[in-house]
């Protein structure tokens, strides 16, 4: 389906009589606000084109529940304190907008591609923590990050492996909103340094897959760019197209280049 088409379907849903929408055609993106509150959710259309184009009711009906659970928080007081199990970091692109209306996010530097958000979850959502609210029931930035780098180590992680030309790539997909927050687990990231045998790369293309892979070749390369790329282009909440090297202990952006070229038709 295009873009325009999926916005259509999505706007056909919409019953709520506070909700408006704004299409952004450049970025093919779709924001639905609550004028109550002049804040609201984004959806990026061009990630959900094969989605619906498998399951069209399916999509849709995520879709809504994303937007219905999103609008339902606005308004709502943040509360931290008797809350710190649920507290959480999540991971965005560098390029994440900090302000929100009048309030400011609270957040950390990670690498050049990334910075680190905090939330409190709330089961099927979550709530993104701001500077005022933090401020307001005494706390610091570094209690927040320290509650939620705890917190994000006591979470489970259920890899599953494939061997491609050699290399062996490991994915994390639990679909707790929370599987590429687990890259800022320093435990398992060096639990999996000490398990290749090869290069360790690290992605997380979008917020709900961590990708890890033993590079030994070339084609391992090749074959994580266009994954990491595939991910990113397909994930609701897209981070980062660019896979990381794990040396001591950082994490370092790698651009692949293809080593394969298509081989010409004689």
């Amino acid at each position: 389906m295009k873009t325009l088409e999926i916005k259509r379907e999505i706007e056909g849903q919409i019953t709520n009589e506070n909700w408006v929408t704004s299409f952004d055609r450049d970025s093919e993106s779709l924001r639905i606000i609550d004028k109550r509150f002049n804040k609201g959710v984004t959806i990026q259309l061009s990630t959900l084109k094969d989605k619906f184009k498998e399951d069209k009711v399916k999509a849709l009906a995520d879709v809504m529940r994303y937007v219905t659970e999103g609008l339902s928080l606005l308004g709502k007081e943040i509360q931290l304190k008797g809350n710190e199990k649920n507290i959480y970091p999540v991971i965005r692109p560098a390029s994440f907008p900090v302000l929100a209306g009048e309030k400011e996010l609270i957040y950390s530097e990670h690498t050049a591609e990334t910075i680190v958000l905090y939330v409190i979850d709330h089961g099927a959502s979550f709530s993104m923590i701001d500077k005022e609210s933090m401020e307001k029931e005494g706390l610091a930035k570094r209690e927040i990050e320290e509650m939620a780098l705890f917190n994000v180590r006591s979470l489970p992680h259920p890899f599953k492996a494939d061997k491609v030309a050699g290399n062996t790539f490991y994915f994390l997909h639990t679909d707790d909103g929370y599987d590429a927050s687990r890259i800022l687990n320093e435990v398992l990231l060096k639990e999996m340094k000490g398990k290749v045998e090869g290069e360790l790369a690290v992605a997380v293309p979008h917020q709900d897959v961590l990708i890890f892979a033993d590079i030994k070749n070339e084609t391992g390369y090749d074959v994580l760019a266009q994954m990491v790329f595939q991910f990113f282009s397909e994930g609701r909440v897209p981070i980062t197209a660019l896979p990381f090297l794990y040396e001591n202990g950082e994490l370092e952006p790698i651009f692949i280049l293809a080593q394969k070229k298509p081989k010409e038709d004689k």
